[in-house]
């Protein structure tokens, strides 16, 4: 079956704009909430599904997220899907996707869930490339209402060191490379550069632990905040789906927890040797020890999945039926 291409697809027309920071529940959240009807679950209906787009996309793009949401649908019917949009409208979705501050974007996520009736009573979530990592910074911080099941597809949950390919408008794409290659680690970059907020440098260790505003809290690297840990643990599974050719995310063995050596860029650590597994700090060692972090490859390049790939080994065993 013809692989379908996720997450990739950046409108011609966005154009770079200085953006203003996120703001825990903007004004577009209080329009989606007031357009939302209130649902009275009967236990019948099943698990609603979370979206999270990746960098370049939106929630809405009918050829991307659109496309999952319509498979969903079709493989489980009556499911209800949120495809996440932050910010007030598509063009903007998709400009946070490069130009935002991620906590607070996460803690606008946050508020789009908790004030959606349809998932007071739990959900599950998939994110694709780096909204599998925003994602789990959901389940992280934000425990109600409950997730179950966390699927992050292609997201570098270790950051990333290397920014090779950017889809669609080359003039955001080259702002971006241009701001980290001022310097990923000064207060404006990470600030405002999102993809700089899960760059992982190797050979800057401390300035990462010290100046990374986002990924290095959310790995417990600055000081350990046991909740954090605690609320990663109540997932029921928490599903990790690499490419095997992948050329998008350096290394792609981030997708499975791995990652670089100190001061090395010459062999990637697995997961199992890298100290954020072996301290458990988010409890990732005690979810893998309880059956509970599932590993998924796929064949192709980034967000390059089949139809086929994504209902038998993604929809049919983590979205049907009840959490489990």
């Amino acid at each position: 079956m013809n692989p379908i291409l996720l997450g990739l697809i950046l409108f011609s027309f966005v154009e770079y704009s200085e953006l203003a920071p996120s703001v825990q529940e903007s004004d577009s959240t209080t329009k989606q909430r007031e357009n939302w009807t209130i649902w009275k679950g009967n236990g019948t209906s099943p698990v609603p599904v979370v979206l999270w787009h990746g960098m370049g996309d939106s929630c809405c793009n009918p050829l991307s997220m659109g496309r999952i949401k319509k498979l969903l649908q079709k493989q489980v019917p009556g499911v209800y899907v949120h495809s996440l949009m932050l910010g007030g409208g598509v063009v903007s979705d998709t400009e946070h996707g490069y130009l935002a501050n991620m906590n607070n974007l996460v803690a606008e996520a946050c508020a789009i869930i908790r004030y959606d009736p349809k998932l007071k009573n739990g959900y599950h979530a998939m994110g694709f490339s780096q909204g599998g990592l925003f994602l789990r910074a959901v389940a992280q911080r934000c425990p109600d209402p409950p997730m179950f099941n966390l699927v992050s597809v292609g997201g570098p949950q270790q950051g990333i060191f290397g920014f090779p390919k950017c889809p669609g408008d080359t003039s955001i794409c080259d702002w971006v490379r241009y701001l980290l290659d001022l310097g990923a680690y000064s207060s404006y970059v990470q600030n405002r550069v999102v993809q700089a907020q899960y760059w992982h440098d190797p050979y800057q260790k401390d300035d990462y632990k010290n100046k990374n505003i986002f990924l290095a809290d959310l790995n417990n690297e600055k000081t350990q905040n046991e909740q954090y840990k605690t609320n990663l643990l109540k997932l029921k599974n928490f599903v990790l789906v690499k490419f095997k050719s992948d050329t998008m995310v350096i290394p792609k063995e981030s997708e499975w927890f791995g990652f670089y050596p100190e001061n090395n860029i010459t062999r990637v650590l697995d997961m199992e040797e890298t100290d954020l597994y072996k301290s458990d700090r988010i409890g990732i060692k005690t979810l893998k020890e309880s059956n509970r972090l599932k590993f998924i490859t796929t064949d192709g390049d980034h967000l390059e999945i089949s139809e086929q790939d994504l209902t038998d080994k993604i929809i049919k065993p983590f979205f049907s039926g009840e959490p489990k």
